[in-house]
């Protein structure tokens, strides 16, 4: 009796052995694909607790979640031959597992290796400016050309990828920083130009008003005068009209002839010696030029500024003594 009663504890305890080794249970984020003596089955298994053949078949899980990849730095020369170097991230997700196992081996490495490829075929057809501002072009055109050999093929959906970093050469960023700082005073000139005509147009407004109303451009002079004054300085501000200015501009053209008569005059007069003093000559006009007869004795004329300035000038004299002669200077006359 006891022989059947062990027969059906070790038949018992083989089958419950059979059964924990036919239970597998898949997650939430996985899916499982199972392969019977090698040959893939065409039913997927879901999330739970699923049951296969403890002997001849084997499973597979694969993950569907969303999976990063970093791409190392790819030396790349750009359209108008600019070397640099770009890296990238990469995400993507499995969308179908049968493929991702049968069709490729070890799928995110060959991810990797398509995005390394790309990388440097989308940067090899676009220039510096179009990499450095229009960055959301770049990484569309790079998700395409990725998604094109790993989506249909391999059953991994590349879902965004994005350019990280972007070295440059130092010769190149000088280059592009003082392309910036050109443009910056371009816009900065623009600006105060802008400003400037628009301030001269206000100002014609307002002369065009103060022309009409000649009180206003007093009272504009009067508040100039007083912020002037509200600050503390020494400065004196008197108010000068222009107007004044063209007083002196007007000069009568019988002022101007006698000036140069006069200076004809002295040039052409001959010189005496003054008694008394070392070797100092004074210019005397000639009756010619007084108007008097040419052929009447030569009258000498000496002037008191020129009789003075010599006597002062041989330092025999003191400079306080009266004057030698008192006579007027003639040529004050002509």
């Amino acid at each position: 009796m006891n022989a059947p009663i062990t027969v059906l504890i070790v038949v018992a305890s083989a089958g419950l052995m059979l059964l924990v080794m036919s239970l597998r249970d898949v997650q939430q984020f996985e899916r499982g694909v199972v392969f019977r003596f090698g040959r893939l089955l065409p039913d997927i298994r879901g999330p739970g607790l699923r049951m296969i053949r403890p002997v001849g078949d084997r499973m597979r899980k694969v993950s569907v979640q969303t999976e990063v990849l970093g791409v190392p730095p790819q030396g790349a020369i750009t359209a108008d031959n600019v070397t640099l170097t770009v890296d990238a991230v990469v995400y993507f997700r499995v969308i179908d597992p049968v493929k991702a196992l049968v069709n490729v081996r070890n799928y995110p490495g060959a991810v990797s290796q398509i995005a390394q490829t790309s990388l440097r075929s989308v940067i090899g057809r676009a220039d510096l400016d179009t990499i450095l501002s229009d960055r959301d072009h770049i990484n569309a055109e790079l998700k395409d050309v990725m998604d094109a050999p790993t989506e249909e093929p391999w059953g991994v959906c590349i879902e965004r990828v994005e350019i990280r970093d972007i070295a440059l050469p130092e010769s190149m960023m000088r280059s592009i920083a003082k392309q910036a700082e050109a443009e910056r005073e371009r816009r900065a000139r623009v600006i105060a130009a802008d400003g400037e005509y628009q301030a001269s147009q206000r100002l014609t407004d307002a002369a065009a008003t103060m022309a009409d109303t000649p009180g206003a451009l007093q009272l504009r002079l009067l508040q100039t005068v007083v912020d002037v004054s509200a600050e503390k300085n020494s400065t004196l501000v008197m108010p000068f009209l222009v107007e004044m200015l063209r007083f002196f501009e007007h000069r009568t053209p019988e002022t101007d002839d006698k000036s140069a008569r006069r200076k004809t005059v002295r040039a052409a007069a001959p010189r005496i010696t003054i008694p008394g003093t070392p070797k100092v000559t004074v210019p005397v006009p000639s009756p010619s030029v007084l108007g008097a007869d040419p052929q009447a004795a030569p009258a000498v004329f000496v002037t008191r500024r020129d009789v003075n300035t010599t006597r002062a000038n041989s330092g025999r004299v003191r400079r306080d003594a009266p004057p030698l002669y008192e006579e007027t200077d003639p040529l004050a006359r002509i």
